[in-house]
């Protein structure tokens, strides 16, 4: 009798003791949960794939909070190789000397080396830093220097501040190839009666039509390599369709090109569309769809099922003549 007893005496505080072990544990493992949930700002940043014929995304988090550090820190993972095997670091053959932030424009000196990168690689280069650095809230345009001077492509054109909106995809995360055009459109003057020729150069990637570079530019409006062009079309339009037949480009939106947003005319709205595409050698007339159909007249006056010529009386030269 007494041996039972001694051994229920044993059995309690082992148990005593094992229950105090788990309620000391629990309150740490709470509080480590909450360090994992704690997450800074998620970002993409980019990488030139092994055939460098395109830029990937990679997400990546912040740690820090303060614009500089941010950049410090996205400019650190640009120079390092990726996890993904297929993927290599845009930072590659050159360095990045030094970088200066002043308000939104963050500048980059790169070494002298970054000349000898071929062209179609140097786009890809240029669009995996800006399309990183740009997400940085506080840091709108990237430009770079060689050495101290100013950065020319592959013309000798000065590149000048880049933002993301320079290196169009289709919308997706993957740029297949880039080429660089310059192209011709047509937005509003300053009173909205008249259109403003814009010449502009925009790097693309080749798996868009240049029909649809044209008429999403439209929609985009004008850049700051348009100082006094003006907004045609309202910003939420989306594109749902650009195809070219015998000449004739059709083109659909959404109903959102029948909200007008700026103060400009409809006979403005129907020929920055009309003559920006017939600028393209292969487009010889327009008709616009909404939403696939043309049994519609825009703005009380223009019929849609009417094809649209180019018409030129309406250009204003930069003397407002």
């Amino acid at each position: 009798m007494k041996d039972n007893g001694m051994k229920r005496d044993c059995k309690i505080p082992w148990r005593w003791l094992v229950f105090a072990i788990l309620v000391l544990l629990l309150p740490a493992q709470g509080c480590g949960g909450g360090n994992e949930e704690e997450q800074g700002e998620v970002i993409s940043v980019y990488y030139i794939n092994k055939l460098e014929t395109r830029i990937t995304a990679v997400e990546r988090v912040l740690e820090s909070s303060q614009v500089e550090e941010r950049v410090e820190e996205v400019l650190e993972a640009l120079a390092e190789n990726p996890v993904e095997l297929s993927l290599r670091t845009p930072v590659s053959g050159f360095e990045i000397k030094s970088w200066k932030l002043q308000e939104t424009q963050l500048s980059l000196d790169v070494s002298e080396e970054y000349k000898k990168i071929p062209a179609t690689t140097e786009v890809l280069v240029r669009a995996a830093l800006v399309r990183s650095l740009t997400q940085i809230p506080g840091v709108d345009h990237v430009e770079m220097t060689v050495n101290g001077e100013a950065l020319t492509d592959s013309l000798g054109s000065v590149v000048g501040p880049m933002t993301a909106d320079m290196f169009i995809d289709n919308a997706g995360n993957e740029i297949n190839a880039y080429e660089k055009t310059r192209i011709k459109l047509y937005f509003a003057n300053e009173t909205g009666d008249g259109l403003v020729e814009s010449l502009v150069t925009r790097i693309y990637s080749t798996n868009i039509s240049m029909e649809k570079l044209v008429v999403e530019q439209l929609v985009a409006g004008p850049g700051e390599d348009s100082p006094d062009s003006y907004p045609v079309l309202n910003p939420s339009t989306r594109v749902l369709g650009v195809t070219v037949k015998d000449g004739t480009c059709y083109v659909n939106f959404d109903d959102g090109f029948l909200t007008q947003m700026y103060n400009v005319t409809g006979e403005v709205v129907i020929y920055s569309i009309a003559n920006s595409l017939i600028e393209l050698p292969n487009v010889n007339k327009v008709q616009i769809a909404v939403n696939g159909k043309t049994d519609l007249i825009y703005r009380e006056t223009f019929d849609l099922s009417t094809v649209f010529d180019r018409n030129l009386d309406l250009v204003y030269n930069s003397d407002g003549e």
